[in-house]
């Protein structure tokens, strides 16, 4: 922990900086889980992990490397897909490759769930972020969000490796059903 003495405070301007982005960002997320909610039934979190589902070969992705693609800790994305797989939207395997590990699955109805929720989705994104930007300010808004990941690259890949650790099987589980001790 630091001593107060050697931290480098925030200026009245970074001050406003970092609260307006604060807000912003927490609003946005709030606006889009609230309206995919209404609309679809189903958290932002849970879109994520469909569309990234979605996006992969064979609409499947190492539970590992599922949680990496949504940003997601190991044991919130076991609870998630146990959650689809009550909706019958995602199915958990053991990998055919070495059988330690698990795959998650899209299935069709999950696919009919994301292509169902995508407009509304994608027609809040545009109207609350892109339409109220110049081309400018999202060239700006992009290499920010670049910035902020590279930044943080490697403290999440620490995180990461942390979460492993600590709840090894929270991934898939010996018996598949993604419980976890986490």
């Amino acid at each position: 922990m630091s001593d107060v003495r050697d931290v480098r405070w925030l200026t009245g301007p970074e001050q406003e900086i970092w609260r307006a982005y604060l807000s912003a960002s927490v609003e946005f997320a709030a606006h889009i889980d609230r309206q995919l909610r209404r609309d679809s039934g189903m958290p932002m979190a849970y879109y994520e992990i469909l569309v990234r589902l979605s996006e992969a070969p064979e609409r499947c992705l190492r539970m590992s490397e599922l949680a990496d693609a949504s940003l997601s800790s190991r044991s919130r994305l076991s609870h998630a897909v146990s959650a689809l797989e009550k909706n019958g939207w995602v199915e958990r395997r053991p990998a055919d490759a070495d059988r330690r590990g698990w795959v998650c699955g899209l299935t069709d109805a999950g696919f009919d769930a994301l292509a169902a929720a995508a407009p509304g989705h994608v027609s809040t994104v545009r109207e609350k972020l892109f339409d109220v930007l110049t081309p400018a300010q999202l060239d700006t808004l992009r290499d920010i969000g670049h910035a902020i990941s590279a930044g943080l690259k490697a403290d999440c890949a620490e995180a990461r490796a942390e979460d492993e650790q600590s709840c090894p099987d929270a991934a898939g589980g010996a018996d598949g059903a993604g419980q976890g001790p986490c």
